[in-house]
Formats: C-alpha cells, sequence, structure tokens
C-alpha cells in the first residue's frame, strides 16, 4: 500500500468504516501472498470468511477487530465483541470450533474489567463449543476503545456441509431474519439513551434497548443451515440490509428482487433511525442473516427460525441479471454506512452536554 506521507495528493477526509471494493480491488487484491492449492476460498470484497481444505477436511477462518464499548458495560460489551468474531465463519454454516485472539489493551482498563471482559468470552465461548487455541494479551500506550485488537474465528467441518458465500442460484428464494438497523439501534440507543429522551418515550427507547441481544447471526445461521439446504448466507454488517443484499447478489453473480414490505422490522428501529437521521436500510446491522434457500425447503427454514424465536420471513427471490431491485427499483450499493459518522457527532453533543 502507499505511503501516505510520502502521496502527492492523499485524501483529506476518508470515510469510516470499511473500504470500499474500489479500494479493496487497487491495493489488497493484488497482493495476497503465495498462491497455495489449498486455499480453496480466497478473499474477496464483501465476502465473510474464507476456506483452506486441509487434507480433505474444510477449515474456515475469519478475522475481524475485537470491539469493546465501555459505555455497554464490559458484560455486555464482551458479549457483542464475541459473537462479531463468531458471526463470520458462522455463515458458512459451519459451527464455530477455535478462537486466536489479540487484546492490545488501553493502558486504563483495570484487572477487574478485563476479568469481566475474558470471563464473558469464556462462558460465551464454551456455550458454543469454541476453545481459545492461541493469542497475546498486553496494555499499550497508543491503543484505545473500540478496537482493542483482533481475532480469527475458526470452524472445521466436512466441505460437503459448507455454505459458500457465493453459492446463490436463480430460483432461490431469499430469507432475512431481524431486519435493518438493529446493531444501530442497539448500539446508539445504549449509548445515547440521554439525548433521545430529549424527544423519544421511554417504552420506544427500551425497544431500542432490547435490539442489542439481537445483534448475534451465530445462532440464525446454525439454525437455517441445519434447516436447509441453503446456498448462501451473509450477515448484513456495514451498509446494512442494502449492502448485505447486493453483496450476496454479487459474490454469486446473479441478481436479487425484493420486496421491502415483506422483511420484518424489529420495534424500536425506526424512531431510533429518524432521531439520528440514519437510513436504517444502509445502517450497520449484525444480527440480521440474508439467507438464499433453495425454494422447496424456504418454508422449512423460516419455520425453525421461528421456533428458535428469531423473526424471519421470505422476501424476495434469485433471478436472472445482476444487482438488487427492491420494490422494482434497482439500488446501488449504499458505499458508506450512516452509522459512524452518527456515531461521532452524537459522542461530541454528549460530551458538550456532560
Amino acid at each position: 500500500m502507499s505511503n501516505p506521507d510520502s502521496d502527492p495528493d492523499p485524501d483529506p477526509d476518508p470515510d469510516l468504516g470499511k473500504i470500499d471494493r474500489t479500494f479493496f480491488d487497487e491495493y489488497i487484491y493484488p497482493h495476497l501472498g503465495a498462491d497455495r492449492d489449498d486455499v480453496v476460498l480466497a478473499p474477496q470484497h464483501g465476502v465473510d470468511f474464507g476456506t483452506i481444505d486441509a487434507d480433505g477436511t474444510a477449515v474456515v477462518v475469519a478475522t475481524d477487530p475485537v470491539f469493546i464499548m465501555p459505555s455497554l458495560g464490559f458484560e455486555r460489551a464482551a458479549w457483542f465483541a464475541f459473537h462479531i468474531l463468531m458471526s463470520d465463519v458462522a455463515v458458512s454454516g459451519l459451527t464455530p470450533t477455535h478462537l486466536s485472539i489479540d487484546l492490545n489493551l488501553p493502558p486504563q482498563i483495570t484487572d477487574a474489567e478485563f476479568e469481566t471482559v475474558w470471563s464473558t468470552i469464556d462462558e460465551e465461548a464454551s456455550d458454543l463449543g469454541v476453545s481459545v487455541v492461541t493469542g497475546h494479551t498486553a496494555r499499550y500506550e497508543g491503543c484505545n476503545y473500540p478496537m482493542v485488537g483482533g481475532a480469527t474465528a475458526i470452524a472445521v467441518g466436512e466441505h460437503a456441509d459448507l455454505v459458500r458465500p457465493d453459492g446463490a442460484q436463480v430460483g432461490d428464494r431469499i430469507v432475512i431474519t431481524n431486519g435493518p438497523a438493529v446493531e444501530a439501534t442497539g448500539l446508539l440507543s445504549i449509548q445515547f439513551a440521554s439525548l433521545m429522551r430529549e424527544e423519544l418515550s421511554e417504552e420506544v427507547i427500551e425497544q431500542a434497548n432490547e435490539r442489542f441481544y439481537d445483534m448475534s447471526p451465530v445462532r440464525a445461521a446454525l439454525t437455517a443451515a441445519a434447516a436447509g439446504p441453503v446456498t448462501a448466507m451473509h450477515d448484513a454488517t456495514e451498509c446494512g440490509v442494502y449492502g448485505g443484499l447486493y453483496e450476496i447478489a454479487r459474490a454469486a453473480g446473479v441478481g436479487l428482487d425484493i420486496d421491502q414490505s415483506a422483511i420484518p422490522v424489529q420495534p424500536g428501529v425506526q424512531e431510533t433511525c429518524d432521531f439520528f437521521d440514519i437510513d436504517p436500510w444502509a445502517s450497520i446491522s449484525e444480527g440480521t442473516l440474508i439467507a438464499a434457500v433453495q425454494p422447496d425447503r424456504c418454508d422449512d427454514v423460516v419455520d425453525a427460525l421461528d421456533a428458535e424465536g428469531i423473526p424471519a420471513a421470505d422476501v424476495g427471490q434469485v433471478i436472472e441479471g445482476e444487482g438488487v431491485i427492491i420494490d422494482d427499483e434497482p439500488i446501488e450499493h449504499p458505499g458508506v454506512d450512516p452509522f459512524w459518522g452518527a456515531m461521532e457527532e452524537y459522542a461530541a453533543k454528549l460530551e458538550q452536554n456532560t
């Protein structure tokens, strides 16, 4: 990658959040190290995981930041951090099995706070059957919340059980769980509840807060895969439902025809997004699963999700062509997620009010 200090025309205001496809294709994709035969799914923009063939066994790997927001409370923050790490391998259809984690902690974290973080991660990992196999932990100057390291999650299983991100086929149905902006709603409403009370009722704020524990697609992904066949899965992280739909279509080289009114919208979401002036359909929504399902098993998948208490609906189909059509109108990838700007803006407002 270029050195910003030597760049004759550096970008003075780069977009926050994940890089876009143009950046990926220019700087990252041409430089992926050695070309190995055991890599059966290599990096692609907007694809959640990679896959290695280990002597006939599928090894799925995904790497993400360790994201800890102390304002959530350390137990709740650690729960979310763990499920972020597991989500990208869970959408492979294989159950997560191993975790490698690097914690670059800010100097101000206390031993008691760290104990809460680590014991919560241990509890969630034990519940899911995930073993921590290696890692690194230290306090460093210059490190700060919420990005306090990185981790690689691993799932080991049979190639036959693998749900590839590029597997959607013409005629498949599209199932979406939880609906738009559950992550944006959960995080913003907890972080800025005091500001929201200036305009919104306690009932709405409580509903928005309840979206926090919707922010994991792990159980939904494993439930859908077991009830399938499911041909592709993707969690709607940055750029939300619109971004996730676009990425699942692009990965498979197909089009999607979606009825937006069929997508479930959880209580508190629209009001929260209106308050922060963000588009719920383009806002980050960790916990929202998008799945392409063989049409004759779609009802089975929706019923299985419903039995687990996970809101889900058949919202459209995979079609010939490319891109995403919502209510008969083509849409583009949102490009930039409005959540990050809202976080920055309202953090400044909260500081002014304290």
